[in-house]
C-alpha cells in the first residue's frame, strides 16, 4: 500500500456495474447498489468550475487513487465520497510499481 492511501487516505464507497437485460431484450449496464465495496484512497483535485450564471454546470475532477484489484470498475461505475457522489469518467488506469505501490488512478466528477 503506497504511503498517501496508508497515512492520508480517506474511507470511500465504490458501486461495482453490472449488466442486465432490459425489457426489449438489449443488456444495459447499471450501477449495482447491493455490493459496494469500502476502501481507502487519496483524492487530488484535477480541475474544477463554479456555476456563476443560471443555466451553467458546476463541475469538480477528483483523481482517485486506490488498490488495484477492485472487480467491476468501470466507466459506469459511482463512488460515494465525502457525504456526495461521483461519476467515474476515465477507466482505471493501471500504475505498476512494486506490489506495494501498484495502484488504479480513476478520476471521478461530483454528480450535479
Amino acid at each position: 500500500m503506497s504511503f498517501q492511501r496508508r497515512r492520508h487516505g480517506q474511507p470511500a464507497t465504490v458501486y461495482q456495474s453490472r449488466t442486465v437485460t432490459d425489457s426489449r431484450g438489449n443488456d444495459v449496464k447499471i450501477v449495482d447498489l447491493d455490493a459496494p465495496i469500502e476502501v481507502r484512497a487519496v483524492f487530488i483535485p484535477q480541475r474544477s468550475s463554479k456555476a456563476e450564471v443560471p443555466g451553467q454546470a458546476q463541475i469538480n475532477v477528483y483523481r482517485m487513487i486506490v488498490r488495484p484489484d477492485l472487480p467491476g470498475v468501470d466507466l459506469w461505475s459511482r463512488v460515494t465520497w465525502n457525504g456526495r457522489d461521483w461519476d467515474v469518467v476515465t477507466p482505471p488506469s493501471h500504475r505498476h510499481g512494486t506490489r506495494r505501490t501498484r495502484h488504479w488512478s480513476i478520476d471521478i466528477r461530483e454528480r450535479p
